[in-house]
């Protein structure tokens, strides 16, 4: 059985035989690049399983470079960098991240965090299928871990589609932010309230421009969100 592969995207060689170390020795298969350009370069050929990415990279902006291959690849993204704000972690979110690393790191953890996002991936790629569940123009696969709209593909990312699948199995019920941390991130432990809304914020706004302004979220002051299929645009 091939090993997973790991396309690292780091400019400081300290850092990067730090790293390649650490995934090595727990069986990983590591592509190392330098630069942005170079990464991009990689993807089509490697088909990574997970991309770090470092954000102060010499030649384009680590949020920039997430844009770009959010376009070819669903595999988690972690950020690398040296910035430790709010503002950048929400950014990294909103824009396809998964998780967040802050400088000076452990190689051990930044390990851990990679074995728990691809232990999560294999959950879901071994799920046994189902037949996909349609409702208000939305289908939702499950096994598939998609969401069309009238049968055009919306490109959303695991913890998008996580939330979505979480309420639309039970419409119109309200879930607090805490119940969503739990239904849909592996370890909620450290996560903010402020991560959900962040999510479903962009999830929002893909719902609304596939299905022509439907806005199927509802929100409820202080309490959460709920999926209402029959809703069909949004004042908020």
């Amino acid at each position: 059985m091939s090993r997973s592969v790991v396309l690292l995207v780091e400019d400081e060689p300290a850092i990067a035989d730090n790293v390649v170390y650490a995934l090595e020795g727990d069986g990983l298969s590591v592509q190392w690049a330098r630069t942005g350009g170079e990464a991009l370069a990689l993807l089509p050929d490697i088909s990574p399983a997970l991309v770090i990415l470092d954000v102060g990279l010499p030649d384009v902006n680590g949020f920039d470079l997430c844009r770009q291959m959010r376009e070819q690849v669903t595999a988690p993204i972690i950020f690398l960098t040296a910035r430790d704000t709010e503002v950048d972690r929400v950014v990294g979110l909103e824009i396809g991240g998964d998780d967040y690393v802050v400088k000076p790191f452990s190689p051990r953890e930044l390990a851990a965090r990679v074995r728990a996002h691809l232990r999560a991936m294999q959950r879901l790629q071994g799920a046994v299928a189902s037949p996909p569940e349609e409702a208000g123009g939305f289908e939702v696969d499950e096994a598939a871990q998609t969401v069309r709209f009238n049968g055009s593909p919306l490109g959303l990312t695991r913890y998008e589609f996580r939330l979505l699948a979480t309420m639309y199995r039970r419409p119109e019920r309200v879930f607090s932010r805490e119940q969503l941390l739990e239904a849909a991130w592996d370890d909620p432990v450290g996560v903010f309230d402020r991560t959900v809304d962040t999510h479903i914020k962009t999830l929002r706004r893909k719902l609304r421009e596939a299905s022509g302004g439907m806005d199927p979220i509802r929100t409820c002051r202080g309490v959460g969100y709920a999926y209402s299929p029959e809703r069909q645009g949004s004042s908020e």
